[in-house]
């Protein structure tokens, strides 16, 4: 019916996004021939009708448009009747069959005629339609209708059996002739399924679902017959009034999933056409995203809306997000529909591995260690994902005591795990410091170290050494002269001795192992230094040998011992034969 067909579509080309709109036009064929709704139009005619009397013989329909739509009907020659075409505001032509001649039953009871439709196609294409017309006696006033044409407005939303209309026409004869019946004239099968009409009362009544989508307006054709024959007819249009009763509609027409954790605000997620069946306001859809969500949805052109990046992403903090879309309408009251788009986000190598410690200053490591042993284990964590999360331990080049530092200590470079290349010696090394790197790997990769202080921890492996008095050739005698007339705590001489552990294991103690004469001297346990503890007697010997045991504190201890010569004269002169 639309003069104009236009057929409208939308392509959306991706990468970059754009939106090009199509217009399709359909151009009308003449494929239709013009055709009568029955092919036989039954008409009943009293006989005292007078010439100029109009009957409806409705209207024929062909589908197609301008020329090749109906043009024009012709009727087949006769006395009594002529057409008159006329055209309708809607632009469709109807003809009426015009009484030229007053009937006569007695002598023509019956008459048939013959009715052509012609389009203006080429070649044409027409439709022909049989009238068969009944004279009838006379019945000289037709039923007449209060309106010619009626006119309702309905809600979609009427339930059905609702009254839509109550026809009236009256008839000024009496009698048989004066009961009128109604029924539907010219009624097209889509409002014939809509609709019920009482033929006693005239009520018209709805007898299924209205839906303003599918069907707009009505328009029809009722007849009022009295009992005589005598009818007549009026238009009835029943319009249909739009309910916000169709939920917005959303398509996503493009997702891009996944994006990655570093791409700017503004970048594209999806494209989400909506859509709405009804009109008005009850058809102006928008959409708007739940609050928080680091995205936002824009409107693009002719229901199109873009859903965004508002702001950078982090996918360490989240990386999946399901965004709900609600589209409403702006009826009244309103109605929504909602859908959800899971978008995954993807790793970029953003963070460098990081220690638990930027410092590690409490390792430590026995001397004495054996080789390739464990010392201590590093760890480092990385929040990327696969190859951005993957670390690799390696130790920084440094020295010590000018020993390349891979000669006293390796690292697994999966696990972070040091081990000892050597035993450590405590009297030669008691602390190192070594820097140990953790690398991802991201490309490029990141990464970050962390400095550890290894203190080498004493072991009792050191025994003490005596420097005084120090130890003769062999066969040589050593000794110390004491003076006989030395008074009680005379010192003699002082044991002096050395350990090159440290802590306890260096605390040194001296003992008397031996002595010519037990009870002549004693030595100081932590000085080492030996007196005399009482007074020299004649009886005593003028040579007197002592032994001397160092100790120190370990455990188990370590000792050394010493042997001293000591003679008793009051001058070298005198001692010498001794």
């Amino acid at each position: 019916r639309t003069p104009l067909c236009i057929l409208n579509l939308k392509v959306v080309i991706e990468n970059p996004l754009d939106i090009y709109h199509l217009k399709i036009e359909i151009q009308d064929i003449n494929d239709n021939a013009p055709q009568f709704l029955s092919s036989i139009i039954q008409l009943e005619i009293i006989e005292t009708t007078q010439p100029g009397t109009r009957f409806l013989l409705g209207n024929a329909k062909d589908p197609d448009i301008g020329t090749n739509a109906l043009q024009n009907y012709h009727l087949s020659t006769n006395p009594y009747f002529s057409l008159d075409v006329k055209e309708s505001p809607d632009g469709n032509r109807f003809a009426d069959l015009v009484l030229q001649k007053p009937l006569d039953r007695e002598s023509e009871p019956t008459l048939q005629l013959t009715v052509t439709v012609l389009d203006g196609g080429k070649p044409r294409k027409t439709g022909t339609a049989q009238i068969r017309i009944n004279v009838t006696d006379a019945n000289d006033n037709p039923p007449i209708f209060t309106q010619e044409i009626y006119t309702v407005s309905l809600r979609e939303n009427v339930p059905v059996g609702f009254l839509v209309l109550q026809l009236e026409a009256s008839d000024k004869d009496e009698g048989s002739h004066a009961e009128i019946r109604y029924y539907f004239s010219n009624m097209p099968l889509s409002a014939n399924k809509k609709f019920s009409l009482d033929s006693t009362s005239g009520i018209i009544s709805l007898v299924e679902s209205l839906d303003f989508e599918e069907t707009r307006e009505y328009v029809m054709t009722v007849a009022a017959k009295d009992g005589g024959g005598s009818m007549t007819h009026c238009k009835v249009e029943i319009r249909v009034l739009d309910e916000n009763d169709n939920v917005p509609e959303m398509m996503f027409a493009s997702v891009f999933s996944p994006i990655l954790e570093d791409s700017q605000s503004g970048t594209v997620i999806a494209l989400i056409k909506t859509n709405d069946k009804d009109i008005g306001d009850n058809g102006k859809v928008f959409c708007y995203l739940e609050d928080g969500l680091p995205f936002k949805i824009l409107p693009s052109s002719n229901n199109y809306y873009t859903l965004l990046t508002d702001r950078p992403l982090d996918r360490e903090k989240a990386s999946q997000y399901n965004i709900t879309i609600t589209a409403t309408d702006k009826g009244t009251p309103p109605l929504s529909t909602h859908k959800t788009i899971s978008l995954q986000i993807s790793d970029i190598n953003d963070n460098a591995p990081a220690f638990e410690k930027a410092s590690y200053s409490t390792v430590h490591v026995p001397e004495n260690n054996p080789a390739s042993s464990s010392i201590f284990s590093i760890k480092a964590v990385d929040p990327d994902l696969g190859r951005n999360a993957r670390i690799t331990y390696s130790i920084l080049t440094s020295k010590i005591e000018e020993l390349p530092l891979p000669s006293y200590l390796s690292i697994n470079s999966e696990t972070g795990t040091l081990y000892s290349q050597r035993s450590f010696d405590y009297e030669q090394l008691r602390e190192f410091q070594v820097q140990v790197k953790a690398e991802d790997g991201g490309s490029p990769p990141l990464s970050s170290n962390a400095t550890l202080k290894v203190f080498i921890l004493d072991q009792n492996d050191q025994s003490p050494q005596i420097l005084y008095p120090s130890q003769g050739a062999e066969g040589s005698a050593s000794f110390e002269m004491v003076p006989r007339s030395a008074e009680v705590g005379y010192l003699v001489t002082k044991v002096v001795a050395v350990d090159a552990d440290s802590g306890h294991n260096a605390w040194l103690s001296y003992h008397l192992l031996q002595a010519t004469e037990p009870g002549l001297f004693t030595i100081g346990a932590h000085t080492g230094e030996i007196r005399t503890l009482r007074t020299f007697l004649e009886r005593d010997a003028l040579k007197q040998k002592l032994v001397v045991l160092v100790k120190d504190n370990g455990q188990p201890p370590l000792s050394a011992t010493v042997s001293l010569n000591l003679v008793f004269a009051e001058n070298f002169q005198e001692a010498l034969p001794e």
